[in-house]
């Protein structure tokens, strides 16, 4: 179970939302890049997330280019999960490997500021402030097992592969 607050954001945020393009040279300092994680969608954010909080998004979150550090910068900022109506392929991929869960529901029925609880084993959202269920469906064994080791490559270090956990 994760408990934590929504934080709000509408519909196409883009990797270069996530990561500003003019801070790439940030790219080798990623604590210092998770400090202005979404500031181009939200100048506030960084500053006012903390530890299991959620992302809360529309349609198409993480268009755009690879980035595969925009999941991770965001997953440094202390986010516990994205919650979105619907995401961009290739940035599902990333925030999996980087052991950011990735959770696709109906966003539309979240507030900015809800207290949120999510139960990944069960597939659902309790919105605490609202009173609303809301589902995610089930996560699969191997996804399931990738976030619980932190990412790929700690899964893989820890299974010696690809196999799934017993």
């Amino acid at each position: 179970m994760i408990k934590g607050k929504a934080h709000k954001f509408g519909d196409d945020i883009s990797t270069d939302l996530i990561v500003p393009g003019r801070l790439a040279h940030l790219r080798s300092n990623l604590p210092e890049l998770a400090k202005h994680v979404l500031e181009d969608a939200d100048p506030t954010f960084a500053g006012r997330v903390k530890p299991g909080d959620f992302v809360v998004a529309g349609k198409n979150f993480g268009m755009g280019s690879s980035r595969e550090h925009a999941p991770l910068v965001i997953k440094m900022a202390g986010v516990s999960a994205v919650l979105a109506r619907s995401v961009a392929r290739i940035f599902f991929r990333n925030a999996i490997n980087q052991g950011l869960p990735i959770l696709i529901c109906d966003t539309s029925r979240i507030s900015n500021g809800d207290e949120l609880e999510v139960d990944m084993a069960r597939g659902m959202v309790n919105d605490i402030t609202s009173g609303v269920e809301l589902s995610f469906g089930k996560i699969p064994p191997v996804m399931m097992a990738i976030l619980g080791s932190g990412g790929l490559i700690p899964y893989i270090q820890k299974y010696k592969g690809f196999q799934l956990p017993d």
